[in-house]
């Protein structure tokens, strides 16, 4: 592999762009929420497989605080940029360098992953790896491109769940691929090298597929937020050159296999994420792949039409300074009108330390704030999920041990009696902290209801097992069973105390790694539109957690 020596240079001003970018700009709450990954490596995490804990750690070797998080992301940005470059074949692209970078550096999303340590940074990373990977399979099947092939088909579902529309319809365009020895060699290794993340599931009962298949919330369906909103984030993904790139992907035809592949992929993801826009909202992150097998295309189209070509150079360097501006707003604050949400974060962090001191800080509801303040101070934080919010990975991460038992500052956006603290956020959402001497919570208690669905009328006593995964036993008298009612899009709506029975006889605690089960009343909600039900605990007065699974309810 050879690259023109203009090309290198320019990756070279790229890679100098992007580090200091990384450098002089603060984290955004989902940065610092996988660095929160990245303290404790692991085969997965309760909302994403690993790749970007990895990266970010192994960034950090090199360089400290930002730069480190992302300095694999700078490095991966280089990659991208290569291996598009050598997928495209056009005998003319040496002499077309400068419209190549603008092309690419023009992309909104394709130029933001070039730093941020986010998990479609490595999905783009590995999406131009398995692309690049399978173009030489389909010149070349051999048993060592076979296991490139898987180990990069691997390393995409690493970093992101939907990685998977990039190798289903890559190989839904090759059908013939099933009756292939090679391509199933593919299949094999990959799933060799994924086994790992599948047994960390399995361990815990499949709980982050759980929650984005089933417990995850949603809201109700609105054209100019779902669908209409997924169309223009179709355009921002690209900015002023969306014209002209999706005429070129309209004029593309399928003269061979690893064209027809960038069609299948770019056409599958449009659709798929259109049908799946009027159930819940799109985010423009989730159809970033297409940016590389659009930018094959659009690049191949620009070297044979010229007009087009003049277009997208010059609306691209039009994305491009706004791009520029922007970036720079987002290391300088004072350039930008309105605050992102990367700028104020060691400010408000400050003045929570300066307060709690080296006690630790317990965030009510928040996986944005307990890592992020993690990152700044240098101290322990926990986000404390109540029937309120979601699960995250402070659910079933060991955060909790850490401030269990002692003083900590525990924050809220409500203003209680004890209130002593007042801090406000980027947004000045005004959020409250009081002591408390003693924290301990038990949220990894399991509520299990042997019903699958309940009857909202039903005057059947109902049965549920009270599962205790700690090391520890727990004294009963601690805890407060209550039902949460939830509506059709799994928020809660009411919770209802409820006071149920021992069956098996009179103990005063549930042991380590034991099971108890209950027998309870069910009582009726008191507010209307309620579709789902949990059973759920509060611990030491503390508002229930979130213990059980959400059970239909039947009206």
């Amino acid at each position: 592999m050879k690259l023109p020596r203009l090309f290198i240079y320019l990756l070279g001003a790229l890679l100098i762009i992007n580090v200091l970018q990384s450098y002089f700009t603060q984290l955004i709450f989902d940065e610092a929420y996988y660095w929160h990954f990245s303290q404790n490596l692991d085969w997965g995490y309760f909302d994403h497989p690993p790749m970007m804990a990895y990266w970010a750690r192994l960034g950090s070797i090199f360089f400290n605080g930002e730069l480190g998080i992302r300095f694999i992301s700078c490095l991966s940005s280089l990659g991208i940029f290569i291996a598009i470059w050598l997928m495209i074949d056009h005998p003319k692209k040496n002499k077309h360098i400068i419209p190549f970078f603008v092309l690419l550096f023009s992309m909104t999303l394709l130029n933001a992953y070039g730093f941020y340590i986010l998990p479609d940074t490595p999905l783009l990373f590995f999406t131009s790896c398995f692309l690049l990977t399978y173009k030489k399979f389909l010149s070349n099947q051999s048993i060592l491109t076979s296991i490139v092939l898987g180990v990069f088909m691997a390393a995409l579902m690493y970093s992101k769940y939907h990685a998977v529309l990039v190798i289903f319809f890559v190989l839904l365009s090759n059908l013939n691929l099933v009756k292939n020895k090679y391509a199933w060699l593919a299949v094999f290794v990959s799933l060799a090298c994924f086994a790992p993340h599948l047994y960390w599931l399995y361990e815990r009962d499949f709980i982050s597929i759980q929650y984005h298949l089933f417990e995850r919330s949603n809201s109700t369906y609105a054209f100019h937020k779902n669908t209409l909103g997924y169309f223009v984030n179709l355009i921002a993904i690209l900015g002023f050159t969306f014209p002209w790139v999706y005429k070129a992907l309209y004029k593309t035809n399928a003269n061979n296999k690893f064209t027809k592949a960038l069609l299948y992929l770019i056409y599958g993801v449009l659709v798929f994420f259109f049908v799946s826009s009027f159930n819940r909202q799109i985010q423009a992150q989730w159809v970033v792949v297409i940016s590389i097998p659009l930018a094959i295309l659009a690049f191949n189209h620009m070297l044979d039409n010229q007009n087009d070509a003049k277009w997208i150079i010059r609306m691209g360097v039009l994305n491009i300074a706004i791009i520029l501006f922007l970036r720079l707003g987002l290391a300088y604050s004072p350039l930008l009108p309105i605050k992102y949400e990367n700028q104020g974060n060691k400010e408000w962090v400050q003045k929570v330390l300066e307060f709690a001191g080296d006690n630790p800080v317990v965030f009510e509801n928040s996986y944005r704030n307990a890592p992020m303040y993690a990152f700044y101070s240098g101290k322990d934080s926990y986000s404390l999920n109540n029937s309120y919010y979601r699960q995250n990975q402070y659910s079933i991460d060991d955060s909790e041990s850490k401030v269990q038992h002692k003083k900590v500052l525990h924050i809220s956006r409500y203003k209680r009696a004890n209130t002593v603290f007042e801090v406000e956020n980027i947004n000045k959402s005004p959020y409250y902290g009081r002591w408390i001497d003693n924290f301990e919570t038990f949220r990894k208690l399991r509520c299990i209801l042997d019903q699958k669905e309940v009857g909202l009328n039903t005057t059947k006593e109902l049965n549920f097992h009270l599962y205790n995964p700690y090391n520890k036993p727990i004294a009963l008298k601690k805890l407060k069973f209550g039902i949460a009612y939830m509506n059709k899009f799994k928020k809660t709506q009411e919770i209802i105390n409820i006071v149920p029975t021992l069956k098996n006889g009179a103990v005063k605690e549930i042991k380590a790694k034991d099971s108890l089960e209950y027998v309870f009343t069910f009582k009726k909600p008191t507010k209307e539109n309620v579709d789902y039900l949990r059973i759920v605990i509060s611990e030491n007065n503390q508002l229930h957690g979130l213990n059980g699974s959400s059970i239909k309810l039947i009206k």
